[in-house]
C-alpha cells in the first residue's frame, strides 16, 4: 500500500458536476482529492481487505441470529422494547439486506483492524462506484496509470443485481431521504437510477412527507401507498419516531431491514470481540457499564453506540484527551475501543472502507484527515491496483 502524489485532471470539477457530483466540495473545503491516490497489490486487496470482509460480515449475521432470541442483547444494543419483535421477525422472515460498509485501519500490512460497521445508512457509495472508477479510466486513458491498472470496484453492477434479486418480479419502489441535503438526495437519486437499471420503477418521496392513512398504512405525499421502501435514514432515530408504532403491521418491506438496527450501532463492537476474543481483525472493546473495560488502562477510544461522521467520539491515551466534534450523540450509552490508531502517510491519517453488497466484498473507499478522526470533512482519496 503506497501513497502516490498525483496531478489532479484539470477539469475534475467540470466532470464531476456532469455526472451529478456536487458534493465534492464541503463549506469551501475539497472533499473529493486527487491530488494523490493509493496503490494496492492483488494479494493486498483479496488476502488484506475481501476476506476479512467477507470473515467479519457473516460473524455479524450469527450476532444478529443470536441477538434476535436474547432480551439481554436487544436491551444492550438499545433497541426500543415495543419494537423488539417487530425487529426479530425482519431477520426471521429473511428481509434481505442491500448493502453495508466496514471502517478499517489498514497499511498494507498485517491484520485490517476494524473501527465499526455502517451497516444501515452508508455513505460514499456514488464517490466509489462511479466517480472513482471514472477517474482510473481517464488516468489510463492520459498515461498517468499503466493500461494494465484496475480497482476494487465492482459496486455499482453488485447494487444493480442485489436489485434484480431483491426485486426479481420489478414494481414500483419508493426512495426516501431529506430531501434539502445534497449528499443525501444525490445519493438517493444515484440508488434510483440502479433501480431503474435493474427493472424497477422507483419513485422520490421526501422523508418528512411520509403520511399515514386510516388503514395505517404509510403513504407519500400524492397518497400513493408506499410498501416497498428504500431510506437513507438511520433505524435508530426510525425507531423512535413518532411513526414507529405502526410499522410492524403496515405491511411495508424496508432496505435496510429493520433488523439492520442491530448492527449499525457501535455496541456489535464489545459483543464480536466477546465471542471472537484474540480475532486479528478485532480491537479488544466494551461496554463502559461492564468493568472488564478496565483492561484497556488509560489509553481508549470511547465511542457512543449512535454516531455518524466521527462526532462525540473521544481518544483518551494516557489522561489526554481529542474529541470529535458535538453532533448531539453524547449523553447514551458508550463503549470502550482499544486505541489502534490509523496509518499516516504523508502526514494524513487514512480509513479504508470496504463494502458489501448483500453477503459479497464489493469495493474500496478511502478517506483521509490529519486528525485520527474521520469525519464529514475527511477528504476521499482514490485508489488503483497495480
Amino acid at each position: 500500500m503506497e501513497r502516490i502524489s498525483l496531478d489532479p485532471r484539470p477539469d475534475w470539477q467540470a466532470r464531476a458536476e456532469a455526472v451529478g457530483f456536487t458534493w465534492h466540495h464541503d463549506s469551501g473545503e475539497r472533499y473529493w482529492d486527487e491530488t494523490a491516490a493509493y496503490a494496492f497489490s492483488l494479494e493486498q486487496i483479496e488476502a488484506g481487505i475481501e476476506a476479512p470482509t467477507a470473515e467479519l460480515h457473516q460473524m455479524c449475521l450469527d450476532l444478529v441470529d443470536e441477538a434476535v432470541k436474547s432480551e439481554r442483547l436487544m436491551g444492550l444494543l438499545e433497541i426500543p422494547e415495543g419494537l423488539r419483535d417487530y425487529v426479530a421477525d425482519s431477520w426471521k422472515r429473511g428481509e434481505p439486506s442491500l448493502y453495508g460498509r466496514f471502517d478499517f485501519a489498514w497499511d498494507g500490512r498485517g491484520p485490517a483492524k476494524l473501527y465499526e460497521y455502517n451497516a444501515d445508512t452508508p455513505t460514499s457509495v456514488f464517490e466509489t462506484a462511479v466517480f472513482q472508477w471514472l477517474w482510473l479510466e481517464d488516468r489510463i486513458a492520459d498515461g498517468t496509470l499503466p493500461a494494465d491498472a484496475d480497482q476494487f470496484n465492482s459496486l455499482h453492477e453488485k447494487l444493480v443485481a442485489r436489485f434484480r434479486a431483491i426485486f426479481p418480479d420489478g414494481g414500483f419502489v419508493h426512495f426516501s431521504s431529506d430531501a434539502e441535503f445534497v449528499e443525501d438526495r444525490q445519493t438517493v437519486r444515484f440508488l434510483e437510477d440502479l433501480a431503474k437499471q435493474a427493472g424497477l420503477d422507483p419513485k422520490f418521496v421526501a422523508i418528512d412527507q411520509i403520511g399515514l392513512n386510516a388503514d395505517g398504512r404509510f403513504v407519500d405525499d400524492e397518497n400513493w401507498l408506499i410498501q416497498a421502501m428504500f431510506k437513507l435514514y438511520p433505524w435508530e432515530q426510525m425507531l423512535r419516531d413518532d411513526y414507529a408504532e405502526p410499522l410492524p403491521h403496515a405491511g411495508i418491506t424496508v432496505l435496510e431491514p429493520a433488523w439492520k438496527a442491530l448492527l449499525s450501532n457501535k455496541g456489535i463492537l464489545p459483543l464480536l470481540w466477546e465471542r471472537h476474543a484474540g480475532h486479528p481483525n478485532l480491537l479488544e472493546s466494551y461496554f463502559e457499564s461492564d468493568p472488564a473495560h478496565a483492561a484497556l488502562g488509560a489509553s481508549y477510544v470511547r465511542k457512543p453506540l449512535f454516531s455518524r461522521e466521527g462526532a462525540n467520539i473521544e481518544i483518551v491515551e494516557a489522561g489526554a484527551r481529542e474529541e470529535g466534534l458535538d453532533g448531539g450523540y453524547g449523553q447514551g450509552s458508550h463503549i470502550r475501543q482499544a486505541l489502534h490508531a490509523p496509518p499516516r502517510f504523508d502526514g494524513r491519517h487514512v480509513i479504508v472502507g470496504s463494502w458489501v453488497v448483500g453477503d459479497e466484498p464489493a469495493g474500496l473507499a478511502l478517506r483521509e484527515d490529519e486528525g485520527r478522526i474521520t469525519r464529514n470533512t475527511s477528504r476521499f482519496v482514490p485508489h488503483f491496483i497495480r
